[in-house]
């Protein structure tokens, strides 16, 4: 590729690379009729951009080592577990919908919904990855390393210990229908999403110390999903109607943010 920076090469590569994985996976959950095959790839999928992003390097400096080891622990562990957890179930409701709306079209429009789009967004939260392993700039270590690591630890503790409470609650028979409020879920309703906010903003802090400072927009649009798109706001859309106790847990319990459960006073 001459002509291009060594940034613009790993971005273009990363984005073909991502694109016919996200193809291939297109077919196979077509054949499938399940498109649930898409969610373990998420996490897999920032595994493979960090580690693409080295091959165009024969060393690496210590930062880059640290932001494609750290993406590789949150996203191996993040695919692992979706994997283990979809295992042997139906297609997840949400791509259900989507196939009930679209009814025999869905085959087609999946591809651009729910695959190649998943695949751009993908590709646009990983930029800080890429251009900071792309210029792989050996700069002495900052407060901002500092920050970052401290901010994706408390990050990959809340969505790893949150998956893991959730997971062993749902276990119990007894729990069927009932909300889980134990352990972190005390303080949020969503410490899988508050730890997924922070793994990415803890890795664009090490990035914008390795001068991909630019890239802020990529956290900035996680956090965006994550909040008003695909994370708090639709999974509470029907959350109450299946569960009767979710009212009075969202009355109680911060939404996002961690913070001690507010007591009710009144009836």
């Amino acid at each position: 590729m001459m002509g291009m920076t060594q940034p613009t090469t790993t971005l273009l590569s990363s984005l073909a690379v991502i694109a016919v994985i996200m193809l291939i996976l297109w077919l196979l959950g077509t054949i499938r009729r399940d498109v649930s095959i898409v969610d373990p790839f998420w996490g897999a999928g920032f595994v493979v951009v960090a580690w693409l992003a080295t091959s165009w390097h024969t060393s690496l400096a210590p930062r880059s080592w640290l932001l494609v080891g750290l993406t590789t622990i949150w996203g191996a562990r993040l695919a692992l577990f979706l994997l283990w957890r979809n295992w042997g179930h139906a297609e997840d409701r949400r791509y259900a919908a989507m196939r009930d709306h679209h009814g025999p079209r869905f085959w087609w429009t999946s591809l651009f919904t729910v695959f190649l789009l998943q695949a751009v967004i993908l590709w646009m939260v990983a930029l800080p990855i890429q251009v900071a392993v792309a210029q792989n700039v050996p700069t002495r270590w900052g407060w901002l390393d500092v920050a970052g690591i401290a901010t994706w630890s408390v990050g990959i503790f809340f969505e790893a210990v949150g998956d893991w409470q959730l997971a062993r609650f749902k276990l119990n028979p007894a729990n069927q229908g009932r909300v889980m409020d134990q352990g972190l879920w005390r303080f949020t309703r969503h410490p899988n999403y508050f730890g997924d906010f922070c793994v990415w903003w803890g890795l664009y802090g090490i990035a914008a110390a390795g001068g991909a400072w630019f890239t802020i927009w990529s956290p900035l649009l996680m956090s965006v999903l994550l909040l008003r798109i695909s994370g708090v706001r639709l999974l509470e859309q029907t959350i109450a109607d299946r569960r009767p106790e979710y009212a009075a847990y969202q009355a109680r319990t911060n939404a996002f943010f961690p913070g001690p459960s507010v007591k009710r006073t009144g009836p």
